[in-house]
């Protein structure tokens, strides 16, 4: 795959200059310059547009197979279709639609891409926490069969809150200072997980604190199982998923870790086996990692090149 464009209403010096240095991945590996409307990475010339609606940009001049669209600004099927009706062959979304119908398919590499036929025009990469947790639910279920799940995340601060407090969200927690605090926010987790794994409706509710750290998030996952289960037997299926068919998604480890360790990681998920706890014969406590920016920007670019794969 080749980038061609980038659409970004910042300007082309920044642009740029954040792609050169970067507080949390550190460093772009290659050369990067600009010329008069291109970014330059090395030896590959990007056209840069700087437009605020889809229909400002000539997509049809841009020779454009597929579009990735990460502003989080549009979630329903009107406002997707505007990329369409102004010459955008297809939309691969960085966040879950507002409803199932809005999409043409909601995907979480390694557990549904395959439902991808090559004739869908718009097709979400639902969330990172969503792409971390499907394949372990998915794996459990099929395996053990759950009962109920409870799932709260624990993420890192996103750029929806302030460094200090001030007045700008209408959720009153998101007004306070990010670095200063715990703050609990809300998550369609729950909404998102039943929509790929239909079998788990009613079963599942979520809840989200964000952390005061930059990158790499959790998940604290408890489930009540079907079938008696124990800290072995589970660390052994999670083990074996992550040497067998989810390799290169999922990881595990017993390492006595801490967060920054997954900083740059391209998993969805890594499952730390020695937080793996029970209590009682069927209920079952589990803590995965995952980077929540590079890790789900890896399963983009995974959906990306299949779904082209299935329309060429």
């Amino acid at each position: 795959m080749q980038v061609v464009a980038i659409n970004e209403p910042a300007d082309l010096h920044s642009i740029a200059y954040l792609t050169r240095f970067d507080s949390t991945h550190g460093r772009f590996p290659v050369p990067v310059a600009t010329r008069e409307g291109t970014l330059v990475l090395g030896d590959a010339a990007i056209k840069v547009t700087h437009a605020r609606t889809p229909e400002e940009v000539a997509w049809p001049d841009l020779e454009l197979d597929l579009i990735v669209e990460c502003s989080g600004q549009y979630g329903d099927r009107a406002g997707l279709e505007r990329f369409l009706a102004a010459g955008c062959p297809r939309l691969l979304l960085s966040h879950p639609a507002n409803g199932a119908e809005d999409v043409d398919a909601t995907v979480v590499f390694g557990t549904n891409h395959d439902l991808l036929r090559g004739d869908e025009r718009i097709v979400s990469n639902a969330s990172c926490t969503t792409n971390a947790v499907v394949p372990v639910l998915d794996l459990l279920d099929r395996e053990l069969g759950i009962e109920q799940a409870l799932l709260t995340t624990v993420h890192s601060v996103m750029n929806d809150q302030p460094l200090i407090d001030g007045y700008h969200h209408l959720d009153l927690r998101r007004t306070r200072s990010a670095m200063q605090s715990i703050i609990p926010v809300s998550t369609g987790l729950a909404r998102g997980i039943e929509r790929l794994l239909p079998g788990l409706a009613g079963r599942v509710q979520a809840k989200a604190v964000r952390v005061p750290t930059t990158n790499v998030s959790a998940i604290d996952l408890v489930l009540q199982l079907r079938q008696d289960v124990s800290i072995v037997e589970i660390n052994r299926l999670l083990r074996e998923a992550a040497t067998g068919p989810q390799a290169g998604r999922i990881a595990y480890s017993e390492e006595p870790h801490a967060s920054i360790d997954f900083n740059h990681d391209p998993h969805s998920a890594i499952v730390d086996g020695s937080q793996t706890r029970t209590a009682g014969a069927h209920l079952v406590n589990l803590l995965i990692w995952f980077d929540n920016e590079w890790g789900f920007a890896n399963r983009m670019v995974d959906v990306a090149r299949h779904w082209l794969s299935v329309t060429r």
